[in-house]
């Protein structure tokens, strides 16, 4: 009888192990998988020869929608099944009040069924995110799963070099920014979202690095910052070194007022001498005599029609992601006709404002600004000082930065949005739960 125990016991034991293992490849190839796609989307190596001047993204991607529809449902139900706790810790008053706010400005939307699309892709994606981060049950995962993904972005992205240049580097005979001509966007769309992905490689390589696995974390490293250099993106290239600079000084200051300082004052700095140029003249005198181009390869124009057009709607906005491109858009005078045709502002805090208003700015500045480097701060101090929250504080740091030049703010299932979200959402729990090593 004992031995018809022992049997039985065995066999459940082992039925045990076996789905466990089960749930761990399901659970690593969900989060390797789901990350590929965040970065590359559904659509790589796009020809941009096929493209037309005034081509504006509608969000009517039927395929993208019901990908991340279910993915959202997926990743959510592992990180219920995995932590459960961690998940019960997004229903915070900010995230709660913003989420709130994001709904009212779908309401009063000019044109609410834009809207409505856009938000529903935009919370598939944000759960995505918040979800993923729950999945590993431990560092050493986290770690190699990155290493996994970081390791096949660039793959893709280098294959695509050697066999389908046409269709991974920028061409004369393309008929959108002709200019651009042998710069590198491999799986990507345009050279500034390639090079703005690589520099979150690089991150990754470094945290690799420090985590112990030195030749993956050395391979990641220089080729990311070789197809950074050939991408010949000049914000994310600077920005990359800027980042890297101000996070290794921080690690050597405890004050939270004075990383936020040190932190910060570039973020502010970048925002007074780009739209406040346009705003004030003073501004714009200062920003003439810094040696770049002092209208921001022709941003300024752009933005002074998006202040002006804010100007009408402070309160409320435009309604979610439905200015550009939209009928609010209309009547325009002689030479503002290429309002018509652009997508974004070129600054995630200004189409923010366009889109929500100036309190739905305020609530994305306490979310995705102020409270981010408050978890950081908690992070470190309740012990999860490691390489991990050092990655996730330059991501998220850069993805800051990055904001003052292009737009992907709330932008959907956009690839700097997506993994931006993945550093504010790992940094959110890494000040709530010691990581397991």
């Amino acid at each position: 009888m004992s031995e018809l125990v022992d049997a039985s016991e065995i066999r459940s034991l082992a039925a045990g192990i076996e789905r466990q293992q089960v749930m761990d490849i399901v659970r690593g190839a969900t989060f390797v998988g789901t990350l590929l796609l965040g970065w590359i989307s559904l659509h790589p190596f796009v020809s941009l020869g096929d493209l037309q001047i005034g081509d504006v993204g509608t969000g009517n991607e039927l395929a993208t929608y019901a990908v991340f529809g279910a993915l959202s449902v997926l990743t959510v139900a592992l990180a219920l099944r995995n932590d459960a706790r961690g998940m019960a810790t997004l229903l915070s008053p900010a995230f709660v009040l913003f989420g709130a706010w994001l709904m009212v400005t779908v309401v009063l939307s000019l044109d609410p069924t834009t809207s409505i699309k856009r938000l529903s892709l935009t919370i598939c994606v944000v759960a995505v995110t918040a979800a993923l981060m729950l999945l590993p049950k431990s560092q050493q995962e986290l770690m190699h799963w990155f290493t996994i993904a970081a390791l096949a972005l660039l793959a893709i992205c280098y294959l695509g070099i050697l066999l389908a240049p046409d269709l991974s580097i920028h061409l004369a005979t393309d008929p959108q920014e002709p200019g651009l001509a042998g710069n590198w966007r491999g799986a990507f769309g345009h050279k500034n979202q390639a090079a703005s992905i690589m520099v979150v490689v690089l991150f990754l390589g470094v945290y690799v690095l420090r985590s112990g696995l030195w030749l993956s974390g050395a391979a990641i490293i220089v080729l990311a910052s070789l197809f950074l250099l050939y991408s010949a993106g000049k914000s994310s290239l600077t920005l990359c070194f800027v980042v890297l600079l101000l996070t290794s000084t921080i690690s050597f200051i405890r004050a939270l007022w004075l990383r936020a300082i040190i932190l910060l004052t570039p973020l502010v700095l970048l925002n007074l001498l780009s739209i406040g140029a346009v705003m004030s003249e003073g501004l714009a005198g200062i920003s003439r005599l810094l040696p770049f181009d002092s209208t921001f390869t022709g941003r300024t124009d752009i933005w002074a029609f998006a202040l002006q057009s804010l100007h009408a709607r402070l309160l409320t906005g435009y309604g979610f992601a439905s200015f550009w491109g939209s009928s609010a858009i209309q009547n325009l005078p002689e030479g503002k006709e290429w309002a018509g045709f652009a997508a974004h502002s070129h600054n995630g805090y200004l189409d923010t404002a366009l889109g929500t208003g100036l309190p739905g700015l305020a609530l994305l500045i306490l979310v995705l600004v102020i409270l981010p480097l408050r978890n950081f701060q908690r992070a470190d101090e309740g012990g999860n000082n490691g390489p991990l929250a050092m990655m996730l504080l330059r991501i998220w740091l850069f993805g800051l930065y990055l904001s003052a030049m292009e737009s992907f703010f709330l932008d959907r299932s956009e690839p700097s949005w997506f993994t931006f979200l993945l550093a504010v959402f790992g940094l959110h729990y890494l000040a709530r739960f010691r990581a397991k090593a």
